[in-house]
């Protein structure tokens, strides 16, 4: 469903700026408090907490981030989960959000209630309260930033940095293909992070935005390299069907697609694999897997079918896959 019209009564300049953020009040219904804890005021204002606070922002833009073929409720739901997997991989919680779009005339009123809708349903679902934002016109497209604030749930943040030579690689669920539907149908892993990030053998973690084979290496420690077995890799259906198409195969995919937001973190090396698996298992069922470890630059690699990244580059911003 397209975003856009040529009729002026059901446009957004149909509405102006001031009607638009009525509505937009309106289409939120409860997820939204009253100003100034919500929207109607230049800042909002939230209230006090002892523990880190964890600030996040992505955006969803049109032709980049999603086309005609994705509806409405389906875009407002990649933008609410990007910004909710985020604060999953520092092993957060989330506590509010609030939202800048930049509009062009043609925008249809009826696409940007649903849009608003689906936000409105994930914050109620995860009680994030959408406490503002702004709106300015653009030329053309459409373009929706959201801001994102959570909260440390124990007395640290898990961050990308901390991992250490010899510590396990484990991903969550599994990878390739994400633009069959994935992308903007996933779920983020919010309580899964958690458990994490309560875990002390864990040393490190991001979420898989950009393809695994880009990602590890934000993890990577000095002096190490990453050793992966290529059988051990979690291959989604997706990534096997998409390789039909493409004539890729499904490691490539599941290796450089990206946009699988699973968690991806360091376990430290003392710690047996099977015993972690098995403590997990116990708590979500989730698939959990061990793919690798960071070894000494010049180590004998560990695993017989252990992956040659050098081919293999993900999504890089600017510069495309």
């Amino acid at each position: 469903m397209t975003p856009f019209t040529r009729q002026r009564s059901r446009s957004v300049v149909a509405l102006g700026e001031t009607k638009l953020i009525t509505e937009i009040g309106r289409w939120l219904g409860s997820a939204t408090p009253k100003s100034p804890h919500g929207i109607g005021d230049d800042c909002a204002v939230l209230a006090g907490t002892p523990r880190e606070q964890l600030i996040t922002v992505d955006p969803v833009i049109y032709g980049e981030h999603f086309d005609d073929r994705i509806p409405p409720r389906g875009v407002g739901a990649k933008l609410f989960n990007r910004n909710l997997s985020d604060i999953a991989a520092m092993g957060g919680r989330p506590r509010a959000a609030v939202i800048a779009l930049a509009l062009c005339n043609g925008t249809k009123i009826e696409w940007l209630r649903e849009f608003y809708r689906s936000l409105g349903n994930l914050a109620r679902r995860h009680r994030v309260p959408l406490i503002g934002g702004d709106i300015a016109h653009q030329e053309e497209g459409f373009n929706a930033s959201l801001t994102m604030i959570g909260e440390a749930t124990k007395d640290r943040v898990l961050t990308r940095s901390g991992a250490k030579s010899g510590d396990w690689i484990f991903v969550t669920g599994k990878l390739g293909g994400s633009r069959l539907e994935w992308h903007w149908k996933f779920t983020p892993r919010l309580e899964e992070g958690q458990w994490l990030g309560a875990r002390p053998e864990v040393h490190a973690m991001m979420d898989v935005s950009d393809g695994l084979a880009r990602d590890l290496h934000a993890l990577c420690p000095k002096g190490t390299r990453i050793a992966l077995s290529a059988n051990q890799i979690p291959i989604s259906r997706s990534a096997h069907h998409l390789s039909e198409t493409t004539g890729r195969p499904p490691l490539e995919h599941g290796l450089t697609d990206g946009e699988d937001y699973e968690l991806l973190f360091a376990v430290a090396g003392r710690t047996k694999p099977e015993a972690f698996i098995r403590s997990w298992q116990r708590k979500f069922a989730l698939p959990l897997t061990c793919i690798g470890r960071f070894v000494k630059t010049r180590a004998v690699s560990p695993f017989a079918d252990e992956i040659d990244l050098s081919p293999y580059h993900g999504f890089e911003h600017l510069r495309g896959a």
